[in-house]
This record gives structure tokens, C-alpha cells and sequence, in this order.
């Protein structure tokens, strides 16, 4: 877990992870900085459950991604499994254990990652709706144009984890989660949609990234577009992917390759090379979005 001025939905949060179903979980806090009371209820939590069940350490502040990937990284950190999650949701008692009975089933070896849907609740709890259910599989030429499942969500194996070791904690990247489901596709890792949600996604105003769900949401989308933040996105997700090319497939290096000089061409030569890379987001309007986007050279 990351934490940054936390404290408000902080212990709720942690009430959860003790209803969980699965056990024989620890947990490790990486804090930014907070100068709110997330370090008091922080400390609470150390006393009630004792320092084998938590720790707290101090991040990088340098940003969300960053705090989550040294947190990743820390070689004192040993498990089985590993799973993220923010600071202001409540998971369902169920969630680790559905995610763990999953990657129980994925050879040691083969990089796996979990993922799926969130209910979005607000500042109070109440219900405001789901995330996008995404039908498509998983897929590289999927990750490379959209991040499908949040952060929140994901529990990953030693396999996936050694992957975002190599890489390292110190990576530009936009957001942890995107760089996660590119770097274990890419690699030829699985990865599960789970479409059951079983994180509460709380929305409020001090979200660093909020729900993508609703028109408001896809209009804040697409003015990103317009001021060039997919495009910067996109560029370091790529230089981030080439410092870890000798992990991905043949196949996928190929798809880097042409989605590289679909950016770098005129008009006809982006689409062309946007079909030839077989780009694609989830949904119609998405797919509608990422044309836009090649058209204004926005990629």
C-alpha cells in the first residue's frame, strides 16, 4: 500500500484487508510524505496488529508510480504473491483469496497477473455504479493503448514481480498499473479480467486518478488528448518497454516496432501502421477515441 494525507478513509481500508478470507497476508506502507494524521492511524494499526503483520517505510516522493514501484521493489520484501492497493477503498472479504485461488493455478514461471472490475462508491460508501466491463481478452496490443484494471485490483506472482525488479523502481512511467499489464503481456505473461467486482473504488476529491467511467470521464479523456498527455504517455511507456525488449516475445517487439513508427509518421502512415500494429482499446467508442487520437498525431 501507498499512502499520501490518507488519513481520512485510511483506517477503513485497513479494516478490511482484516476481514479478509485469505489469511496469511502481511502488509507493507510506503508513505510520501503526509503531514496529516495518516502515520498516527498508521502507527494505531502497528500496535493493534503487531510489526510482523505491518511496516511502514518512507517513499521516494516522487509521485504515485514511483512510491508503488521502489515499494515493489525492496528486496526485503519476500512473498508468494503480491498485491496493491490504494489507500482510500475497501476491499471485499473475498479478494485475495478468488486472486490467489487464480495464480494458484499459473506455473511458477509464467509472469500472471490478476485484474478486474471495481463497484465505484463515494465520499460516504454509497453506490455510484461499476467500471467498465471489459469483454475483450487481455493482450499486448491492448496494453500498449489502455490500461484495463486499476491498480487497486491487481495481486501478481514472483514471476510478474522479478519483471518490474529487472525494470526497476525508478522507471518514468505514467502509472504503475498500465506499466504492470504491458510489461507481463509483453513478456508473455498471463494476465486475468476478473468481471466480478470485489475492490469498492472510492471517488472524492482528492482522487489522484479518478473513475473512468461516465461521460464526464470521457470528455476529462479526451481533453487529455488534446493538450499531448497520451502522447507523452506513450512515449515513456515505450522507452520503458525497450530498456526490457530482450523480455518480450518476437511477436511483441514487432508490435512495439510498428506502434514506434505509426508516431513518427505522416497522416495515411499513422493509420496504416496503427492497423498493421493491430492497436486496439476495449470498447467501440474507445476504438473511436484511439482513431481520433492517430489523427491528430496525438499517439
Amino acid at each position: 500500500m501507498c499512502t499520501y494525507f490518507g488519513a481520512e478513509f485510511l483506517a477503513q481500508q485497513l479494516d478490511s484487508f482484516e476481514r479478509q478470507d485469505y489469511r496469511n497476508w502481511t502488509l507493507h506502507v510506503s508513505d510520501d510524505g503526509s503531514q496529516d494524521a495518516t502515520h498516527l492511524v498508521l502507527e494505531e494499526y502497528v500496535r493493534q496488529w503487531g510489526a510482523p503483520r505491518i511496516r511502514v517505510v518512507d517513499g521516494p516522493r516522487a509521485g504515485f508510480a514511483r512510491n508503488f514501484l521502489t515499494l515493489t521493489c525492496r528486496a526485503d520484501i519476500e512473498a508468494d504473491y503480491f498485491a496493491w492497493s490504494d489507500q482510500d477503498d475497501i476491499w471485499s472479504a473475498e479478494k485475495l483469496q478468488v486472486a490467489v485461488d487464480w495464480l494458484d493455478g499459473i506455473p511458477r514461471e509464467v509472469p500472471a497477473l490478476y485484474c478486474g472490475r471495481t463497484q465505484i462508491i463515494c465520499e460516504e460508501g454509497e453506490p455510484r455504479g461499476l467500471s467498465p466491463h471489459f469483454s475483450l481478452p487481455p493482450h499486448f496490443k491492448n496494453a500498449l493503448v489502455q490500461s484495463i484494471g486499476g491498480g487497486n485490483t491487481m495481486v501478481f506472482n514472483q514471476a510478474a514481480r522479478a519483471l518490474i525488479v529487472e525494470a526497476g523502481g525508478s522507471l518514468a512511467v505514467p502509472a504503475h498499473d498500465w506499466w504492470c499489464y504491458q510489461l507481463v503481456t509483453g513478456a508473455g505473461g498471463i494476465v486475468h479480467y476478473d468481471p466480478q467486482p470485489r475492490v469498492f473504488y472510492r471517488q472524492h476529491g482528492k482522487n489522484v486518478i479518478g473513475s473512468n467511467t461516465g461521460w464526464c470521464a470521457r470528455l476529462r479523456r479526451l481533453g487529455m488528448v488534446f493538450q499531448g498527455r497520451f502522447y507523452e504517455w506513450n512515449a515513456q511507456n515505450i522507452q520503458a518497454l525497450e530498456s526490457m525488449s530482450h523480455r518480450l516475445s518476437k511477436d511483441h517487439r514487432k508490435t512495439l516496432e510498428l506502434f514506434k513508427t505509426a508516431r513518427k509518421r505522416s497522416l495515411p502512415g499513422r493509420v496504416v501502421y496503427l492497423f498493421k500494429a493491430g492497436l486496439h482499446r476495449q470498447t467501440f467508442l474507445g476504438n473511436l477515441g484511439l482513431l481520433l487520437a492517430t489523427l491528430l498525431k496525438k499517439i
